[in-house]
């Protein structure tokens, strides 16, 4: 089995998105080259970072234009600088 160890401070988020071809609701199919990505996703590695404040496991917010996005083993992957994470998507109490 392998696996992405991020190098430096560098992380890997998993981009992977679904599959499923969208429509409009007049049954217009929408390509995936018009299609917007999202800008946030799960946490997979990550590099030598100190006091990152994010754990393998959690749901970040990164900037539009940064990393490098490649497919690995079937799933799309995202190696971005640590500056580039935006921030954390955490769960809160409603009062």
């Amino acid at each position: 089995m392998k696996e992405l160890q991020p190098l430096n401070e560098n992380v890997l988020l998993d981009i992977s998105d679904d599959k499923a071809e969208q429509k409009t609701a007049t049954g217009i199919i929408i390509p995936d080259s018009a299609k917007e990505k999202p800008q946030f996703a799960k946490v997979i590695a990550i590099g030598n970072i100190e006091n990152a404040g994010i754990v393998v496991g959690d749901m970040v917010v990164y900037k539009k234009f940064g990393g490098t996005e490649f497919d690995f083993e079937g799933g799309k992957y995202l190696m971005i600088a640590y500056d580039d994470l935006l921030a954390k998507i955490v769960e809160t109490e409603e009062i």
